[in-house]
């Protein structure tokens, strides 16, 4: 591995992704420190391989390259206010969270004597334990070119669409859209049942024809059909990234109304799904239709 491989990592929010990109980073070879505000999750970083800092000045007086994985914009913005005083000269931080691209501009403007890149993933845990996550990434080529031993680890395919917060808005449309064929996936299996259609049948059909997406490839297949629900990504997660996108759409006035549709499905589930269930779960979703 290059002397840039061998960098010390930061990796700030240990929950379900950052603990496993804290795993797959410790086993490629990779030295790293972890800060979390809970206890526990830090606990559980160390129990992979990273050294667990108490602070975050102690995390960025020491680290070369920082990896966010956070669920919220304000708490990105909160952990980078405390941690930019103590940032390295020549630092860059990756922030893989899921957070708003006006966020992200102003953080990248503000950096001074580092980097601020946005490189959201799709995958999930399972997809940052094994090293298959999809990055898109915002911001300067250099210092992606510089974070690439890293990524390499961490990703099976990178895509970098444009500059600074260009890679959360690539995000939250992904996540739209995701969210949206979960709901009419879910909506053609209810309509398959009625009309004798075996679901597994009626998804082998969808997915040799146009209509097949990744919701009915792999997470149909892997969590819905199968009972699990386990994807590690919640309710609560993804009705936050669908109203990232109406926020999007409004603050660049536009009407786009099968995306608040969408939203609108998301928020009334609300009645009887938890933000704790699994995102999968909309499939268990009924409207009062009455039908």
């Amino acid at each position: 591995m290059s002397t840039k491989g061998r960098q010390m990592i930061g990796i700030i929010g240990c929950g379900a992704m950052g603990g496993a990109m804290i795993a797959r980073l410790v086993e490629r070879g990779h030295t790293a420190r972890c800060h979390d505000t809970m206890p526990e999750a830090r606990a559980r970083g160390a129990a992979s391989g990273a050294e667990p800092c108490d602070t975050l000045a102690q995390l960025g007086s020491a680290c070369d390259r920082i990896i966010l994985s956070l669920p919220r914009a304000d708490i990105v913005r909160a952990v980078m206010a405390e941690l930019t005083p103590h940032l390295r000269p020549g630092a860059i931080v990756l922030d893989t969270s899921t957070s708003e691209p006006e966020t992200t501009k102003a953080l990248a403007a503000a950096a001074k004597d580092y980097t601020f890149l946005d490189g959201p993933v799709s995958g999930g845990p399972s997809g940052a334990r094994a090293g298959t996550m999809t990055m898109v990434l915002g911001g300067p080529e250099d210092a992606i070119a510089e974070l690439r031993p890293i990524l390499d680890d961490l990703t099976a395919k990178t895509v970098h669409v444009g500059p600074a917060g260009a890679g959360h808005a690539a995000k939250i449309a992904n996540n739209l859209l995701c969210a949206a064929n979960l709901v009419l996936v879910s909506e053609m299996a209810r309509l398959a049942e009625a009309g004798g259609i075996p679901l597994d049948s009626l998804l082998e059909g969808v997915n040799a024809g146009s209509g097949r997406s990744g919701v009915s490839e792999v997470n149909f297949p892997k969590w819905v059909m199968s009972g699990a629900f386990d994807s590690g990504f919640t309710m609560g997660l993804m009705r936050k990234d669908v109203g990232l996108a109406v926020k999007l759409a409004g603050e660049a006035g536009l009407n786009l109304p099968a995306t608040h549709a969408i939203a609108e499905i998301w928020e009334a589930s609300r009645e009887t799904l938890e933000d704790s269930a699994d995102f999968n779960e909309i499939y268990k979703y009924r409207s009062q239709d009455h039908v």
